[in-house]
């Protein structure tokens, strides 16, 4: 067997070797041992690592083939394992496929590792997919907002106590714990500007009114992640993948992830027309109209929490994990709240008190991705 990078850089951090790879590919999807290709890929900010594992020279897998015609897969490692076979991810898996949703298909779980072989995808997120074809964002991204539409829609009405979404929501307690965990990592270790308690009081006192409106409102199943990087462009469809956080929230809150994405700037004028076509399918959708004022007020005070817990994970990242391809993200991703504030709580108390505690957002200019 092939290994793509040399062994000792590659399988430390995975519970897997050579010999476990052979023996498993063989017994469970009738490969040959020999010309097995492993190679590891780059992952996301959660403790969960990929893998690639091809057959040499055999073309790559066709959506909707048998087992026994694979020519790759993906294997994700948890980040310990989880003696459970009803894992999250496997739970919001079996919803979403239950929904006939675009997401891959789990081979096996090797439980006592914590090892899931799923279909693999391809190579091309959304992200890789408006690098290669800039001109075609607008279709692109229309695309994704027809997908996030449906998924919304067919999962929030099926729902229900199997799916782990179910018991979780964006409350005001988990809202105000992930603003509070920004403020401890960007804000005290990032940027070494430690918050006295006071300062800390008046955050609490000018962000928690956000998050109770932000709570308030009627509850529709979130991806959670849903951007440039977790939808994958295989054979010209998205694929949702990174779908285990998923909890209940504000419609708005993946149309946020999607259009204010840390990754990937869209202009203004795009994003308001992919905010009209949102809202134009969700009324046909609903059989109501969206009040649009209300609806952007939403939007923006969204955009200012999600945001700020972007910047807040790729802190963490820096400094708690040693991570620093993250933080080119953080600039522009304030600059996203800078113009969230301005466009909606423009000399608010909640905007005084942000800008003069949180480093970045007393900038006027904007920072490009």
């Amino acid at each position: 067997m092939t290994i793509s990078a040399a062994s000792k850089n590659n399988f430390p951090k995975a519970r897997f070797g050579p010999s476990y790879l052979s023996t498993t590919m063989e017994k469970i999807f009738k490969w040959s041992a020999s010309g097995i290709h492993c190679e590891r890929l780059e992952g996301d900010a959660s403790e969960r690592s990929y893998f690639r594992v091809s057959q040499k020279n055999s073309g790559r897998l066709l959506r909707n083939k048998s087992q026994t015609s694979l020519r790759s897969l993906i294997i994700m490692q948890l980040e310990k394992p989880i003696l459970d076979m009803e894992i999250d991810f496997i739970r919001v898996l079996k919803f979403f496929r239950g929904l006939d949703l675009p997401t891959p298909e789990l081979f096996y779980y090797d439980v006592p590792k914590g090892l899931l072989f799923l279909e693999d995808c391809g190579t091309m997120t959304l992200k890789d997919q408006l690098h290669a074809f800039p001109q075609s964002k607008a279709q692109l991204y229309r695309q994704a907002v027809e997908l996030l539409v449906r998924m919304q829609s067919q999962a929030t009405g099926s729902i229900d106590s199997t799916c782990p979404a179910y018991h979780r929501k964006f409350d005001v307690k988990k809202l105000m714990w992930e603003f509070n965990f920004m403020l401890d990592y960007y804000v005290d270790e990032f940027c070494g500007s430690p918050l006295e308690s006071l300062a800390r009081k008046e955050l609490s006192e000018a962000f928690t009114p956000v998050c109770e409106s932000l709570a308030a409102e009627k509850l529709y199943f979130t991806h959670r992640d849903y951007h440039s990087r977790n939808l994958m462009f295989f054979q010209g469809h998205l694929i949702l993948i990174d779908f285990q956080d998923a909890r209940m929230g504000p419609c708005q809150y993946d149309l946020v992830s999607l259009l204010k994405d840390s990754y990937v700037k869209i202009d203004d004028t795009l994003a308001e027309e992919l905010i009209d076509f949102y809202i134009q399918l969700k009324e046909k959708e609903e059989g109501r109209k969206v009040n649009r004022e209300k609806f952007d007020r939403i939007f923006d005070g969204m955009s200012i929490q999600r945001n700020l817990k972007a910047v807040g994970t790729f802190a963490y990242q820096s400094v708690k994990k040693n991570n620093k391809r993250y933080e080119g993200f953080i600039a522009p991703t304030l600059g996203y709240v800078r113009k969230a504030l301005r466009r909606q709580f423009k000399d608010t108390f909640l905007q005084k008190v942000l800008s003069k505690h949180i480093p970045g957002l007393d900038r006027k200019e904007e920072v490009d991705l």
